[in-house]
């Protein structure tokens, strides 16, 4: 049996660029302070945590938490790479849901550097080796091109070969995402950009230019879930609901597809999606607000397909109708998203779970969605895994 699983309480610290950020143990630790203070419960309350983050050293989650309290609880580090703030708050949902814990904290934080993300060691195999191997055969590789930025510019290059789409479309992302952005205090990119300063930006990665791709970021994020009986007895905010979550990791396809797309994570997300609309027993179309992966313009277009909210083909006629923003079909990354908001690896799924509570909430102030009753999430990390997770609005 499972358990109806609430998030109560959500925080967030302003994202900044690197360098200008505290260390990670205090952005860790402001982060679990605002969630616990959202909901309205004391951190000895807590029975367990799941703390993500992508570069720091083992038992970095202890750090962090120590600075909340001393209270002997199970905390648990979690690395996914990209969805590792996803993937904590999967770990939380699941023992909430199974009955193993009443309340549970999922933090998320990144103390990151400047310049594209590298790995950190030489003297073994990289994780991503078949990919950069696969994505090698394929379209070849470019040493002074940033790796990210060649595995996403090249599943952006095989949507323009197949639908034959302007690549301008993409730079419409940007534009949108700083307009949203320029709405979010927590924000690190708030100031708007034009289509043509997009494409004037410097190519990274043709047809990425600068100004479509995620900046390297700091910050930490944290939600605390708990069963209805736990909300109930503590007199708690019931009003949002995950309804439906699934992680996927990756199949066949990813390699054999010889499709940059699929290699970049579109069906993870398209099977995860899948199997959140079919256990919530809704369809895309039902889905009035989603924050979504766009650690690229590519990835942001190519996800609107794999996750059922325009038909495949579609996206830019998605794009030009406005029907990803306010006055449109479904307002997608209300927060900015990755583009604008930043993107600190291990915070980045839990600054989504917070944008998300805050909708369904009716508390996202200028960055309201009117009526938001379902919200979607979408992190992806390469190597690879995707959460989707679905949030409903329940009258409590």
């Amino acid at each position: 049996m499972t358990q109806a699983v609430h998030v109560v309480g959500v925080g967030m610290i302003p994202f900044t660029k690197p360098g200008a950020s505290e260390s990670y143990d205090r952005m860790g630790a402001k982060a679990a302070r605002l969630a616990l203070d959202d909901a309205g419960i004391a951190y000895d309350q807590v029975e367990q945590a799941y703390v993500g983050y992508v570069f720091g050293d083992s038992t970095a989650g202890q750090a962090a938490l120590y600075g909340v309290g001393l209270s002997g609880i199970p905390i648990v580090n979690v690395n996914n790479n990209c969805s590792t703030g996803s993937t904590a708050l999967f770990l939380a949902r699941q023992a909430v849901a199974s009955g193993a814990a009443d309340c549970v904290l999922a933090l998320g934080f990144e103390q990151m550097v400047p310049g594209p993300l590298k790995g950190t060691w030489t003297d073994r195999p990289s994780p991503l080796a078949r990919f950069i191997e696969t994505m090698t055969e394929d379209q070849g590789w470019e040493p002074s091109a940033p790796r990210a930025a060649q595995f996403f510019g090249g599943a952006a290059r095989d949507y323009i070969k197949e639908f034959g789409i302007a690549p301008s479309t993409f730079a419409r992302i940007s534009v949108k995402a700083r307009q949203h952005a320029a709405r979010n205090p927590l924000a690190v990119f708030r100031q708007t950009v034009t289509l043509d300063e997009v494409l004037a930006a410097p190519t990274v990665f043709d047809p990425l230019t600068r100004l479509q791709c995620c900046p390297p970021t700091c910050g930490a994020a944290a939600a605390i879930v708990c069963s209805e009986g736990f909300a109930r007895r503590h007199g708690l905010d019931r009003r949002v609901r995950i309804a439906a979550q699934a992680m996927t990791t990756d199949g066949e396809s990813t390699f054999a597809g010889h499709d940059m797309r699929k290699l970049v994570g579109a069906d993870m997300a398209r099977a995860a999606s899948a199997k959140v609309y079919a256990a919530a027993g809704i369809g895309p179309e039902d889905v009035d607000v989603v924050e979504l992966h766009d650690c690229f313009t590519a990835n942001e277009l190519i996800t609107y397909e794999a996750l059922g909210l325009t038909p495949e083909g579609t996206a830019e006629k998605f794009i030009l109708d406005g029907d990803n923003t306010y006055g449109g079909r479904v307002v997608t990354n209300p927060s900015g998203g990755l583009l604008s908001k930043g993107h600190p690896l291990g915070a980045t799924g839990l600054a989504q779970c917070a944008e998300l509570t805050w909708q369904l909430r009716g508390q996202a102030d200028q960055r309201q969605v009117d009526g938001a009753r379902l919200a979607l999430q979408h992190n992806l990390g390469l190597g690879g895994a995707c959460v989707v997770t679905l949030y409903q609005k329940v009258d409590a």
